[in-house]
């Protein structure tokens, strides 16, 4: 829910800034600015409850923490090149694919229960995919026509 709240809000915020400057809606710029706003803010969330996302990865996988800390440079990095013009189209696509390959670990720490805050199995559940599923698409289609609809 909060990388929602981030995203939308960081939106409104964009959009109003571009209308204000000048005078133009410039709504794909903004939800470029505002994706990378929200990758930031995952990637802090990365760093700060490492324990609990590395929960959230299936036992099988190992060096847990170590992919936890590669995700998180990997939505900083995303975050920064989705700014750069000429490199804006390959980040969207490797965003939709990163966006497609962490909903597993979302799966799986619903039906785990993650709580990754806290980094203990009494989070909200199966349930919760009801809304993280959707979310992740929204990321998806979110990249999609800011930027790669957009060129």
């Amino acid at each position: 829910m909060k990388p929602l709240l981030v995203l939308l809000i960081s939106f409104g915020a964009a959009v109003l800034s571009n209308l204000l400057v000048s005078k133009a809606w410039k709504w794909q710029m903004a939800g470029r600015i505002a994706m990378s706003v929200m990758l930031v803010f995952t990637a802090v969330c990365h760093f700060l409850f490492t324990d609990g996302m590395a929960m959230m990865i299936p036992d099988p996988i190992p060096f847990k923490v170590g992919l936890v800390y590669i995700t998180a440079i990997f939505e900083v990095l995303g975050a920064i090149v989705l700014q750069v013009k000429k490199y804006q189209r390959l980040t969207a696509w490797l965003l939709v694919i990163f966006f497609m390959l962490v909903l597993p670990a979302n799966i799986y720490g619903a039906i785990q229960q993650v709580d990754y805050e806290a980094a203990t199995n009494e989070g909200k559940g199966v349930e919760y995919l009801w809304f993280r599923i959707p979310l992740q698409v929204l990321f998806i289609l979110w990249v999609y026509f800011c930027v790669i609809k957009d060129r």
